[in-house]
């Protein structure tokens, strides 16, 4: 089959296109073909070598864990996919995923059904971010109906989809991104925008149940002034939370990591289904131009979600 293969660690120059074998599959998991491929901040932070992932691999090294596709092979123990199904999922985050290939031998549960109405190349741009977003929400953020809530680069891969699944929780929401993205993050259901550009965040915002922070950096002591007594603070970037704390002690700031769970993905099949979430993408690229795409990412000024196919 062919895959993206990284010949060393660094840039994204090393990327190349090549033959390797299709992976053989344990009883626990399917083979799917792969029909397009996501890539996430994630992916770029992995190839450079520097992160906890990226000693996970072993040569030939494949990146990538968002993918969908169709099941053509099916493990023993198996029984909840069949030969034909269409699937999407984050695959074995985060040990690798070998997503950027035309077959991923993937855990079963790590998948869900493609929900019907969603295209292959929306669907493998969803699962990382939008697990993320999920889980920041409910398993860390534990959101309530009526609650207030600030989304921090409301306008990006993962922020953009925190906003609809926010308003589907019925929270009331405020997201902050660049003054070009304004109308789109209104038309994911924000409440409130702020251009962090040209207003401070602290002035415009206060007393607010939750921060979900997907930008890092000094923004979390930002997010942690705007928080009321007792409120969440969730963030995905690297931050120093000790001295967020030492300055709120009077609230709950977490950093956390994303994990794969196919029965969230199918919770959140059912709100694309109904409508009440899309996934925006950037733009669809063949595989050849996986190099761009990195690029793209780092620059982070993307809206959206990168998808590549074969």
């Amino acid at each position: 089959m062919k895959a993206i293969v990284l010949s060393d660690w660094g840039g994204p120059e090393n990327f190349s296109i090549q033959d390797v074998p299709t992976p053989a599959i344990k009883p626990n998991e399917v083979l799917v073909q792969v029909k397009a491929f996501g890539v996430n901040p994630a992916d770029f932070k992995t190839r450079t070598g520097t992160t906890p992932y990226s000693k996970n691999y072993q040569s030939p090294i494949v990146l990538g864990w968002d993918m969908a596709g169709d099941v053509v092979k099916v493990g023993a123990d198996v029984t909840n996919f069949r030969v034909g199904d269409p699937v999407f999922g984050m695959v074995n985050f985060p040990q690798p995923g070998n997503a950027y290939a035309e077959y991923v031998a993937a855990p079963a549960a790590d998948l869900a059904i493609k929900p019907t109405a969603l295209p292959y190349e929306e669907a493998a741009g969803a699962p990382l971010a939008i697990l993320t977003a999920w889980q920041a929400l409910t398993e860390h953020g534990d959101l309530k109906p009526g609650e207030k809530i600030l989304i921090q680069a409301a306008s990006g891969g993962v922020g953009h989809l925190a906003v609809q699944l926010a308003k589907a929780l019925g929270a009331y929401v405020i997201g902050t991104a660049s003054g070009k993205n304004e109308e789109f993050v209104k038309l994911l259901g924000a409440d409130e925008f702020i251009d962090y550009k040209s207003t401070n965040v602290t002035d415009a915002v206060s007393n607010v149940d939750m921060v979900f922070d997907t930008a890092g950096a000094d923004t979390i002591f930002e997010s942690a002034k705007v928080l009321k007594s007792g409120g969440r603070l969730i963030s995905i970037a690297y931050g120093a939370m000790d001295k967020v704390l030492a300055e709120r002690p009077d609230i709950r700031a977490e950093r956390i990591q994303v994990h794969t769970s196919g029965e969230d993905l199918e919770t959140i099949s059912q709100l694309i289904t109904e409508g009440r979430v899309i996934v925006k993408i950037s733009e669809v690229l063949p595989a050849d131009k996986i190099a761009d795409a990195h690029q793209q990412l780092e620059s982070r000024r993307t809206t959206g979600k990168i998808v590549l196919t074969f």
